[in-house]
């Protein structure tokens, strides 16, 4: 690091469980952001801040003026413009030195399977559940952390799905892919824009723990947020043997 990094990142570099080797940790990690919206902004923010030094955002919307009561990347003078491009001035703003790579797609399975092969870390802040479980799938055939997170109303959930992990379980474990889940988003029923900002910023903290190796991770233990009463429940999720996607006679 030179001394503007070591001057940028001093208050990581004095926490003993960072310090100057999870500092550079981060600077060479490449953690991949799906979905640059309400969950994406203050996650992506807090890991440019933080010093990851590569962050790949997928996402094939554009700005819109209903997106700004809770999409911090994103200003009026952007209405219109990709979010991901958006999003990447945004970065720049905060932390000029790291590299953003913008991919303005829908990602279908075999383009999240490069992109996922290449990452330290996955974020999922998608909003349905179709790109959930192909980024699971990708996840999980490429070993690679995933970090989920889900917002709508004022109830948030989030979880670490790690497949590094013998006993962790996937994100099909817990919502399989061939049961029926009502599909629910924030344009038909509304979000609290403060939940957003909490669920985007722990799926960040979760993730910055997983590049440098500190703490607990979330990994076997959903935890759920109702904003209403600012009460959190931590469940602990087990993984299913007969799991279509990583169940133990579908493993590799």
């Amino acid at each position: 690091m030179n001394d503007q990094q070591l001057l940028r990142y001093s208050r990581h570099i004095l926490l003993d469980d960072i310090d100057i080797e999870g500092q550079e940790k981060l600077l060479a990690a490449h953690i991949l952001i799906i979905g640059a919206g309400g969950l994406g902004s203050p996650a992506a923010m807090y890991l440019a801040s933080a010093g990851v030094g590569t962050l790949t955002l997928v996402d094939d919307d554009t700005v819109d003026l209903t997106n700004l009561q809770r999409q911090l990347l994103h200003t009026s003078d952007r209405i219109g413009q990709p979010k991901v491009t958006s999003a990447k001035i945004a970065l720049h703003a905060i932390n000029p030195d790291i590299k953003v790579i913008c991919v303005a797609e829908r990602a279908d399975q075999t383009r999240l399977d490069a992109l996922i092969s290449a990452a330290n870390v996955v974020l999922d802040c998608s909003d349905n559940f179709t790109t959930r479980h192909a980024v699971n799938r990708a996840c999980v055939t490429h070993r690679v952390p995933l970090v989920s997170g889900a917002a709508i109303q004022f109830d948030g959930q989030l979880s670490v799905f790690d497949p590094r992990s013998a006993s962790s379980p996937c994100y099909a474990c817990l919502f399989p892919p061939d049961r029926e889940f009502e599909e629910v988003q924030c344009s038909s029923m509304g979000v609290f824009a403060p939940l957003v900002g909490i669920i985007g910023s722990t799926q960040a903290a979760e993730a910055l723990k997983l590049i440098v190796g500190i703490g607990t991770s979330l990994a076997g233990q959903l935890l759920m947020l109702d904003a209403r009463a600012m009460e959190w429940t931590r469940i602990n999720v087990g993984r299913d043997a007969d799991c279509p996607v990583c169940g133990s006679t579908h493993s590799t």
